[in-house]
């Protein structure tokens, strides 16, 4: 669907420009209306047309009498860092035509929750790959942002969706924009929110074409979803036609969040480092999902796979498992940051079977 978008602003040149921005990247996105006074044409068209967001400069005095409780709006400031004008929200109008489109998208939201008919998705088209380990330390998240920056090199638009209760995102990736993970937390869990539109609204991109989102303002953010919320995130994800593979870097836990993850995804890969701990704990793991495959409905093991990190000859061995599909291994890279490490690991033919 197209969202229905009305700019009420006075200063002609910004409006023109604006427009022609809005035209030129969001044409499949945005069908937009504009205004240069607040009178009685401009509020006729507002309710004929049916205008989903309303945007107006500050310099207008609005009758909000005469805006219909489906049209969400928003006031264009110049000054940025300011969420609010008049009791309502602010948006800066001064920066780039995305971010702009990324706070349309979350206002909107807030009204299209109880919309009928209103979602941006369709089939699930998304690939889900979970990455996770059962012991620390091994590096699994640098190897599931290595897969997700490799996906991007060979022209696939990955997310990279960190599950962890204490992941950062932001060790790996960047990008701009000023919502978090927080913002989708809130949105779940008070269901008065289009969640469609709120996580593209809060997604962000990285310069390698990896979308991501910025944790949590508070790590125990993470901790209040559940598992049928977390099913809810991963389900509307793949609905929305955006990526074609969804990178999720989780903890490990014998409990319904993750067996939520595992069910929802595709493939499994495990990481280790082949350190006689290790592969003590990867037994336990294997041992112990091959009873509750028969007592829950998870089915893992048909889509096990593992990757050995920080590998040596000399302290690390392979695990004698029958059946298990082996990536391949990574060795220990000494004297470099994360993001050096990330970006090397994504060049190499560790995961060129796997996309």
């Amino acid at each position: 669907m197209k969202i229905k978008l009305a700019v009420l602003e006075h200063d002609k040149n910004y409006l023109s420009r604006v427009i022609t921005a809005f035209n030129n990247r969001f044409a499949d996105k945005l069908q937009v209306y504009s205004f240069t006074k607040a009178d009685e044409v401009t509020y006729s068209t507002i309710k004929d047309v049916k205008i989903d967001v309303l945007i107006s400069s500050d310099h207008f005095d609005i009758d909000f009498s005469q805006i219909p409780k489906t049209c969400a709006f928003a006031y264009f400031v110049e000054s940025p860092g300011i969420e609010q004008y008049n009791d309502r929200p602010a948006i800066c109008k001064f920066q780039k035509a995305d971010l702009i489109y990324k706070e349309i998208l979350n206002i909107f939201s807030e009204v299209a929750a109880n919309i009928s008919g209103v979602s941006l998705s369709g089939d699930e088209t998304s690939k889900v790959i979970l990455f996770t380990s059962v012991a620390g330390g091994v590096g699994s998240s640098t190897v599931a942002a290595a897969y997700a920056k490799f996906l991007a090199l060979h022209g696939q638009k990955p997310l990279y969706l960190n599950m962890e209760i204490l992941g950062n995102s932001n060790v790996f990736f960047s990008g701009n924009g000023q919502y978090t993970f927080s913002d989708i937390i809130y949105a779940v869990k008070s269901k008065k929110t289009n969640l469609v539109m709120k996580l593209e609204s809060c997604v962000k991109q990285d310069d390698s074409g990896v979308s991501f989102y910025d944790p949590c303002t508070l790590p125990l953010d993470m901790t209040e979803l559940n598992a049928e919320e977390i099913s809810s995130i991963i389900r509307t994800l793949k609905t929305t036609n955006s990526y074609t593979h969804i990178v999720i870097d989780s903890d490990f836990s014998l409990d319904s969040r993750t067996f939520a993850m595992l069910k929802a995804a595709s493939d499994v890969v495990l990481v280790a480092d082949g350190s006689a701990v290790s592969n003590s704990k990867f037994k336990a793991f294997y041992d112990a999902f091959s009873i509750l495959e028969k007592q829950q409905d998870l089915r893992v093991m048909s889509k096990l796979h593992i990757v050995y990190n920080k590998f040596s000859n000399k302290t690390s061995t392979e695990l004698p498992v029958e059946g298990l599909n082996v990536l391949g291994g990574i060795p220990k890279f000494e004297h470099a940051s994360v993001k050096q490490v990330v970006e090397q690991v994504s060049t190499m033919d560790v995961f060129k079977n796997f996309i």
